[in-house]
This record gives C-alpha cells, sequence and structure tokens, in this order.
C-alpha cells in the first residue's frame, strides 16, 4: 500500500509540474495573467482533469520565471527595464494619491503583455477618474475583487489606460488599506508594494554591471 501511495503521489507531482509549466508558457506567449484562468487551459491543454494536480499559484509563477530566464533573456529584460521606468513616472505622476508599484513589473516577471499595476488610496475614490479627467487621460472603468486581509473583501474600482504602447491598470483601494498591502493571489500574504523612492533604488540596483 505505501508503494502505491507513494507511486501515486510521484504522479500527481509530475501532473503539477507539467501543468505550471504549460501555463507558464501560456501567460508569457499567449498574454495570460489570471492564474487560474492559465492553469485550466494548461489542464484542458493537457487533458488533465484532476483537481489535485492542479499547481499553486507560486509554482506557476516560478515556472514563469523560468520560462523567462530559458526563452526570452534580453528580450524580456528589456521589456521589464522599459515598464519599471514607465512605472517611476507613473508613481511620480499620481502621487497624490500615495501610489505603490504591485505586479510583474515589480516582481520580475514582466513580459510584453505585462500592464504597469498600481494601486492609488485616494482619500474619495472619485478623485481618480477627475484626476484623469483633468488631465485628458481617457480611461476604461472595471472591479477587481481583493481581499484586504484574512476576513475582508471587496471588489473595488480599476482603471486602465495606454500611454506610450504601455498598459497601465490602476487599482483604487481605501486609505486604510495603505497600512497594510491587500493579501496577493499568488501566495496569499500580504503583496509585496513599492513607493516610488523604492522604485527608483530598484532599477538603480538591477542597472548596475
Amino acid at each position: 500500500m505505501p508503494r502505491a501511495r507513494q507511486q501515486s503521489e510521484a504522479r500527481i507531482r509530475d501532473r503539477r509540474r507539467r501543468l505550471a509549466h504549460e501555463a507558464a508558457r501560456l501567460m508569457s506567449e499567449g498574454g495570460i495573467s489570471d492564474f487560474r484562468q492559465a492553469k485550466l487551459k494548461a489542464a484542458s491543454r493537457l487533458g488533465i482533469q484532476d483537481d489535485a494536480s492542479l499547481p499553486r499559484n507560486s509554482e506557476v509563477e516560478e515556472a514563469l520565471r523560468e520560462y523567462q530566464r530559458l526563452f526570452h533573456g534580453s528580450g524580456q529584460d528589456e521589456a521589464l527595464r522599459q515598464r519599471r521606468e514607465a512605472a517611476l513616472e507613473a508613481l511620480q505622476f499620481f502621487a497624490p494619491f500615495q501610489p505603490r508599484l504591485v505586479g510583474p513589473v515589480l516582481e520580475g516577471t514582466a513580459d510584453a503583455h505585462s500592464p504597469v499595476s498600481l494601486q492609488l488610496y485616494p482619500e474619495h475614490p472619485e478623485e481618480v477618474p477627475l484626476f484623469l479627467d483633468e488631465h485628458g487621460i481617457p480611461a476604461t472603468e472595471r472591479s477587481r475583487r481583493m481581499r484586504l486581509d484574512r476576513s475582508r473583501s471587496g471588489d473595488f474600482p480599476v482603471w486602465t489606460f495606454t500611454a506610450d504602447d504601455l498598459e497601465f491598470d490602476l487599482t483604487v483601494l481605501p486609505q486604510l488599506a495603505l497600512r497594510q498591502a491587500p493579501l496577493s493571489n499568488v501566495d496569499e500574504k500580504p503583496m509585496r508594494r513599492a513607493s516610488a523612492a523604492q522604485l527608483e533604488t530598484l532599477i538603480d540596483e538591477t542597472s548596475s554591471p
């Protein structure tokens, strides 16, 4: 019985690994940003219907880093550098709302499909669309479900727009959320965030020979 269990566990680990790498490929090459969508599409392509074999988001993220190192190299580095520099300008532009950079551009997994994702913390949510309108920036509104902590979640406004051929994604959160980052959909821990000063330091560090 222990041997049969070991074999079963080994098969599940192998399927998880295969699914993680296929999901990573779909995210990198197909522009899919949602982890669950990428995993389900990968499972469909590989003909795997066992839910226990679905990898964790963190496994997919690690596979994504490996995929980009192997197949994109300098091209991915250039896409990341371009987006981090654009993010720094955006953080400075949206300074009245205490913005923070989050997501692939900060984590280092951004590619040519990745938007620059910011979180804004205005006193009143309606200040953000007014600010965009005042500066002549046409933006589209939608909403995003986020978990502020283990017990609180909600749907928050998101404004998206394109500038210099890059997509920007602004999630508008209550000011109280600035004290503690919302939970990541990758590992359910507080999201990594960066202010303009922190991003500038990161750019300097990663640009050093």
